[in-house]
């Protein structure tokens, strides 16, 4: 994958149809940066009119803002897709640039400043809709239990149960150890569900789902964060004595304390690993996929539609090709984050044996 990230970056950077003024108005960075990061509506399509004129399709989210001591509340819809300012507001950005709501003057001129802004936007509405599949999936899966007790799952059920037994028999207790796995079970296994559920929905490209969760920072280092709590607050005197005084390590490294520092920073780089880690291979992903689209677009402004035609065998393909690769790796990533966080828990709760 990384390197047909590459390959495909060396490609767009060569083509000089990626300036909007050279390629008719179409900006192929903007169009794939603007699809993987959050935005404070849901695009859906565009479409023109008879008079050439171009519309964009969207749903619009709920725009929070705190300025200067008063609450302001209403829908992105009044920013027009950006054409417009409200009470005040404005919002700029989008595409290659980031999304963000400044404040205007009376003249309708930006002044620079930025209220605090608490918008539900595209990341946090998936969010929220990602949750309210998950908790239908489980309630079905447990409603099953309750009408057939003491029988073999059937259906969804036996989707769950079977990810539930390898989370728990697979993750939890070679990592963690058995007696203190089921504290730990709980999150594990929230961890693994909703990132598993969130990548999947990345890859189907319409509403309700196709929002990047996994590929936003912020998402990413939340998990990390609750991750790094739960392990530090955990951990037990032989975890932290091991960090403070490692053991088989020579008198005078504790003395200048070169091996406490670095114990001390492999606490804050391993959450930043899974931070950085979830969210690279997931946006990587989402990149190339619409790497290859573009191109399609780009070949046609270029040398015509016979030839965008034939090239677009080849992208389909590629981009067919690409998403099931994505499904592999929403799993994985998603086994690979809840399998290092029950590494992390399990090395902070044991009591270590030093000869």
């Amino acid at each position: 994958m990384k390197k047909a990230l590459l390959i495909l970056t060396a490609i767009m950077l060569a083509v000089p149809a990626l300036r909007a003024e050279d390629n008719e108005g179409f900006d192929p960075g903007s169009m794939i940066i603007g699809h993987v990061t959050d935005a404070h509506s849901w695009h859906m399509f565009d479409y023109k009119t008879k008079d050439g004129a171009e519309h964009a399709v969207a749903i619009p989210l709920p725009v929070i803002l705190w300025n200067d001591g008063h609450l302001d509340v209403f829908m992105s819809s009044r920013f027009h897709h950006g054409h417009a300012t409200y009470k005040g507001y404005a919002l700029v950005g989008g595409g290659a640039e980031k999304e963000e709501i400044v404040c205007v003057n009376e003249a309708g001129e930006l002044t620079g400043i930025k209220p605090i802004d608490l918008s539900i936007t595209k990341t946090a509405a998936a969010i929220m809709i990602a949750v309210m599949l998950l908790l239908i999936i489980v309630f079905i899966a447990r409603a099953g239990y309750k009408k057939r007790p003491n029988q073999a799952p059937k259906g969804l059920q036996s989707l769950v149960e079977m990810l539930v037994v390898f989370v728990r028999d697979s993750i939890a207790k070679p990592m963690i150890g058995e007696g203190k796995y089921e504290r730990y079970l709980p999150y594990l296994l929230t961890l693994f569900f909703f990132i598993f559920f969130c990548n999947i929905l990345g890859l189907i490209p319409f509403f309700p789902a196709g929002a990047n969760i996994t590929g936003n920072i912020a998402v990413t280092a939340t998990l990390a964060v609750i991750t790094f709590l739960i392990t530090n607050i955990s951990g037990n005197k032989h975890y932290w004595m091991d960090i403070f005084n490692t053991p088989g390590v020579p008198a005078w490294l504790k003395v200048f304390p070169l091996m406490p520092v670095v114990e001390l920073v492999g606490v804050f780089t391993k959450p930043i690993v899974l931070m950085i880690r979830l969210f690279a291979n997931m946006t990587a992903g989402h990149i190339v996929i619409l790497g290859f689209i573009v191109i399609i677009f780009i070949l046609s402004n270029l040398f015509g539609t016979v030839v965008g035609g034939a090239v677009s065998v080849v992208s389909v393909f590629f981009s067919v090709f690409i998403s099931l690769l994505e499904c592999l790796v929403a799993y994985i990533q998603a086994f690979v984050f809840t399998m290092l966080t029950a590494l992390y828990i399990g090395m902070a709760v044991t009591q270590p044996k030093h000869e």
